[in-house]
């Protein structure tokens, strides 16, 4: 069954002392457990803070993840970090395919869909993230796009296509305050539903990300096929992330 899944992306953001403050603020600030247990809250944090995190959150209705996760198991892979490493320290979400790794890093559909199926490997669950720039979506690309970043996925994957999150992040925006429309974010998650539902996977929650605010989020996750958010810098403010879970 789908659920509702609000997922923060610190990305490369954080110190020891800022991490204690904002988790502190995240554990006193959540709602009643009765309203914690309609939705899961997580984070996925930069790697030299799981171990932190980890043991700030352990206990908690708060899950945590990770940002990126190596498509190999183990070996000569120099500063990689594998699916079983991030095990030890109680993640059990991790980001692929984000963005910013597509487009600073050069990850192409394969090695974010290897990525997906090593961590599922390990019995983590992968935050599929797929999304157009504006010039694609300014050429009426957008469908195209997203289902060949989701097909590769869907390919690997084969049976444990229904273990995945996806998320819809439109790069245009992302960080840029921008924001899709309802009708454009409802149009893509349609797409996708559509898309996994032949594949026998229709129930892979469908999380939307690209400037997700407290001001829009009610918005946002009362259409059909969108079930959460993965929010980006909103989720380092405390009760700015914790509005957006509540909405």
């Amino acid at each position: 069954m789908r659920g509702k899944l609000v997922v923060g992306n610190w990305k490369m953001n954080g110190s020891l002392a800022a991490n204690a403050g904002l988790t502190g603020a995240l554990l006193d600030g959540l709602p009643s457990a009765q309203a914690v247990a309609k939705r899961t809250i997580a984070v996925c944090v930069p790697f030299p803070y799981l171990g932190q995190i980890q043991a700030a959150l352990t206990g908690s209705a708060i899950r945590w993840g990770a940002q990126d996760v190596s498509p190999h198991r183990s070996g000569a892979y120099t500063g990689q970090v594998g699916a079983s490493m991030l095990v030890e320290f109680g993640v059990s979400l991790v980001l692929v395919g984000h963005s910013e790794r597509r487009q600073l890093q050069g990850e192409e559909d394969e090695l974010v869909a290897a990525k997906a199926a090593a961590a599922l490997t390990a019995g983590v669950t992968p935050i599929v993230c797929v999304g157009e720039t504006l010039a694609e979506r300014d050429a009426g690309a957008t469908p195209a796009v997203v289902l060949r970043q989701l097909d590769a996925v869907v390919e690997m994957l084969g049976d444990m296509l229904g273990r995945i999150v996806v998320a819809y992040e439109p790069v245009w925006a992302i960080g840029t305050g921008r924001t899709a429309s309802p009708d454009q974010v409802q149009e893509v998650h349609a797409l996708l539903r559509k898309r996994l539902r032949a594949a026998n996977a229709e129930d892979v929650p469908i999380l939307y990300g690209g400037s997700v605010k407290a001001a829009n989020a009610k918005a946002l996750f009362a259409l059909e096929d969108v079930d959460g958010g993965l929010v980006g810098g909103a989720s380092l403010d405390a009760k700015e992330f914790l509005a957006i879970a509540a909405a």
